[in-house]
């Protein structure tokens, strides 16, 4: 039965950044003076908004990071970016599929980063303004579950009602204390072979390495 409502994550189940972002966030923090791997950037700062990597970094160095350093992480963020960043593989062919029912993305990213980027994907239609960042409409970000749940009363569906694509055990989190059940997606270039172990392990229900897995699970017809 297909759900009442689907929730999706943004980065790394829609465009496939979280591999650009976190090789951006390790470069500069290493040009800081705080040498970071891309793999311990997606363990450590994965899925949280950006006030509250800052508190992760800062926690962990034990230090206060300058106020350039935002403004130098996006500059390496850009370059690598170059032309821009590509979908997950399948998101579009799943979204042309996905029945006439509400949808929503909960991100932890801004409404800018958000809209931009899925009017350059041609995918903003799928979504128009049902687009809720946990660093602008709720006060406490992913792992709480302020976001899903702001975007639930928007959409005009009950927590209970909405399954949820995420990609981050933080992510995952959120969704799953908002009461809502959660696929586990493995497709983004980030997804290192225990990558699925760790969203098993943060509780989802189900685990997808593509969309026709997460087509199956909600019920569409191959």
């Amino acid at each position: 039965m297909i759900p009442a409502a689907i929730i999706f994550d943004f980065d790394g189940v829609i465009i496939d950044s979280e591999s650009v972002a976190n090789a951006a966030l390790a470069e500069a923090l290493t040009a800081a003076g705080y040498a970071t791997s891309i793999d311990d950037s997606l363990s450590h700062y994965m899925g949280h908004r950006w006030d509250d990597t800052r508190l992760r970094i800062e926690a962990r160095w034990n230090c206060v990071l300058p106020e350039s350093f935002r403004e130098d992480y996006r500059a390496v963020f850009q370059a690598r970016v170059g032309e821009g960043l590509p979908e997950v593989g399948g998101v579009a062919e799943f979204l042309d599929r996905l029945p006439d029912r509400p949808r929503a993305i909960a991100s932890s990213s801004s409404t800018q980063w958000l809209a931009s980027n899925l009017d350059r994907l041609g995918l903003r239609h799928h979504f128009g303004d049902r687009l809720f960042s946990g660093a602008e409409h709720v006060e406490r970000g992913k792992p709480h579950p302020d976001v899903y749940l702001h975007a639930a009363a928007e959409i005009g569906v009950e927590a209970k009602g909405c399954w949820v694509v995420e990609d981050t055990a933080t992510g995952a989190t959120a969704a799953l204390a908002a009461g809502m059940r959660v696929i586990g997606l493995c497709a983004g270039s980030h997804c290192r072979a225990d990558h699925g172990d760790r969203l098993q392990a943060a509780g989802v229900h189900h685990i997808a390495h593509d969309y026709a897995k997460v087509a199956r699970l909600i019920g569409l017809a191959d």
